[in-house]
């Protein structure tokens, strides 16, 4: 893997954006015994192992969104390997757009953010977009 790449990658990744980046501080986190349904939805939904999920959450502003992805994240950051899952953590990664923040309230970071931060989480796969962008002159420009 060539290091440059993966230095190059880490400048340009937005490290505010993950949910437990101190820009994100104090979080919103769902409250005891709120939001009980769409959280089992979304747990159940990460437990199934036949189909990759990605899971949209859609709204008005002021609903909770933020508040419910928080609280999935955090959880989902706490999963670590057991014998059904064998990979480390079940979180790959996140990204909070922010009005507050330049970088975070746009989409021009997002999959270069979320490719750094699977890259950290799952070292086979840091390896493998390292590869990738050194095979795709466009992307490493």
């Amino acid at each position: 893997m060539a290091d440059g790449t993966w230095e190059k990658l880490s400048q340009v990744a937005v490290l505010g954006a993950e949910y437990d980046s101190p820009e994100c501080q104090p979080h919103p986190k769902c409250l005891e015994r709120t939001q009980v349904n769409l959280l089992k939805l979304i747990y159940e939904l990460s437990d199934k192992r036949e189909k990759n999920q990605i899971i949209w959450l859609h709204g008005m502003a002021g609903v909770g969104k933020s508040a419910v992805a928080f609280t999935v994240a955090e959880r989902m950051k706490g999963l670590v390997m057991t014998e059904t899952t064998k990979i480390e953590t079940r979180l790959a990664g996140t990204f909070f757009f922010s009005h507050k923040h330049t970088q975070c309230s746009t989409a021009g970071h997002f999959f270069v953010t979320l490719a750094y931060q699977l890259g950290i989480n799952f070292p086979d796969v840091k390896n493998k977009v390292s590869r990738a962008i050194c095979k795709n002159h466009a992307v490493s420009s």
